[in-house]
């Protein structure tokens, strides 16, 4: 009796590992599919071509940082109204505020989620890791358009931006030896 128990057990703690182990993945599927999460895409997009000059779409622009992050982050304009398809370009100013050499990373979302996939961004500091010397402050220039395809419905969305101290990884694995993202 007690052994079949046991086996019961041992076969729901399994089950419940692997179904935690296959969450992540079928969660990206899942908003790959639907087109919710607001996951923007992390690739250069083509510059746009086509504008509609027919209506108006708000941006406003957000950072993020944990306590104890040691980087300001900050846009210069909190949003700008732009015609979709017409390119738009927006200067963040990024503080290393420590005594020490230090590696960010920038990870965006949009909201709402389904505008992520209709925001393109052709150059972002957030492609790549940013390292900077002590009390470093460097401007990046985000360059990027809204997507002629955006839904009518959708007239304002928010570019956020989550902003992390990747040092210890990166200078472990010395990848902090390249120049800041001048734009």
């Amino acid at each position: 009796m007690h052994a079949a128990l046991v086996k019961k057990l041992i076969i729901a703690v399994v089950g419940m590992f692997a179904f935690a182990f296959a969450l992540v993945p079928l969660y990206d599927v899942f908003c790959e599919v639907t087109g919710l999460n607001g996951k923007p895409d992390m690739e250069a997009a083509q510059a746009s071509n086509l504008v509609d000059e027919s209506r108006m779409v708000d941006v406003s622009f957000i950072t993020q940082t944990k306590q104890g992050v040691p980087f300001s982050v900050k846009a210069k304009q909190f949003s700008v109204a732009v015609k979709p398809g017409e390119m738009s370009e927006l200067v963040f100013v990024a503080k290393n505020l420590s005594e020490y050499q230090r590696v960010m990373q920038a990870v965006p979302s949009v909201s709402p989620g389904k505008a992520a996939k209709y925001l393109h961004k052709v150059a972002c500091f957030c492609f790549d890791r940013q390292p900077f010397e002590p009390n470093q402050e460097v401007e990046f220039k985000l360059v990027f358009y809204v997507d002629t395809e955006l839904p009518q419905d959708v007239q304002e969305l928010t570019l956020s931006y989550a902003i992390f101290d990747i040092s210890d990884v990166a200078l472990a694995r010395d990848d902090a030896t390249t120049e800041p993202y001048a734009g």
